[in-house]
């Protein structure tokens, strides 16, 4: 059975990305909550078929959009990590709009709700080209905080 890829979920707190490699098989990377990147998941053919065949497991979610792949991972990141760095100022300000929203006992408005979704999209794209100048050999430009591992 051919899969048209890439697909996207959420697999627990984690979202989770499945592609196809030359050969006609399928790859999954998974964000890493303690670093905030995403990894190729060295489980993956176990994840991948419980992910496509899931049909009453509470924690997973989709097949859905990459928008709401981005939206998904961005909220995860923003929860679990906390750094230095405009990443974290980007996430500062989404948590003062949903704040304030909250305060005044009202769900964002519109324009709220489209500048999170902006400030997400921008802030998945900063952690992407975070990862291309590590991979590229470069000193990473912030540092990172997770929750998993803020005690050790």
């Amino acid at each position: 059975m051919a899969f048209r890829t890439p697909m996207f979920y959420k697999y627990y707190a984690q979202t989770y990305r499945i592609d196809s490699t030359p050969d006609g098989g399928l790859k999954g990377t998974i964000l890493n909550l303690q670093t905030g990147f995403f990894e190729q998941d060295q489980d993956g053919s176990s994840h991948i078929r419980e992910l496509i065949w899931s049909t009453t497991e509470s924690n997973i979610r989709g097949p859905f959009g990459e928008e709401k792949f981005v939206q998904e991972t961005e909220i995860e990141r923003n929860h679990y990590l906390s750094g230095d760095g405009p990443i974290f100022a980007l996430y500062e300000t989404i948590n003062g709009i949903n704040g304030t929203a909250f305060r005044e006992g009202r769900r964002r408005t519109p324009q709220e709700t489209a500048l999170v979704r902006a400030l997400q999209t921008r802030t998945f794209k900063m952690w992407e080209d975070e990862a291309a100048r590590i991979d590229a050999g470069e000193p990473p430009s912030f540092t990172v905080t997770s929750r998993f591992n803020a005690g050790q």
